[in-house]
């Protein structure tokens, strides 16, 4: 079995663990776009110090695990600047008019048998292929 697949499946074993804790401790879906949400609009602030912890852990443990994991030959990131801002902003335009994102839907949602959460887990994967359809063959920016 190739490195990447086993990579991919201990990280969607632990991004799917952490999820099951979450619901367990909190009693609240881990829906990463509606804990940054409620900061930055103040709607979840008298739960502030959970996501800004959250958040935090997202930007930390991977600085702190850097050091024992042997970096990417490459990765498949373009270097136009004004596509990943682009892209970067109707993922969060898109995360608002869903009112959730892939791991609030797709993790947790499906996890549930949520009808409202596998349907929008199907429209974010045929949105994100129409995008890259457009972006790489269209405009050739990706």
């Amino acid at each position: 079995m190739p490195m990447d697949w086993i990579w991919g499946l201990v990280g969607g074993l632990m991004i799917g663990s952490a999820a099951a804790f979450y619901l367990l401790v909190n009693g609240r879906v881990m829906g990463a776009s509606g804990i940054v949400g409620g900061l930055v609009d103040r709607t979840g602030w008298s739960t502030w110090t959970e996501r800004l912890t959250f958040v935090a852990g997202l930007a930390l443990v991977p600085a702190v695990l850097k050091p024992f994991f042997e970096a990417p030959v490459s990765t498949n990131i373009t270097d136009n600047v004004p596509a990943i801002v682009l892209a970067g902003l109707l993922v969060g335009v898109g995360t608002r008019m869903a009112n959730g994102c892939t791991s609030g839907h797709g993790v947790c949602g499906i996890s549930r048998f949520s009808l409202r959460g596998i349907a929008a887990t199907i429209f974010y994967l045929f949105a994100g292929g129409l995008a890259v359809i457009v972006f790489r063959h269209l405009f050739g920016s990706i």
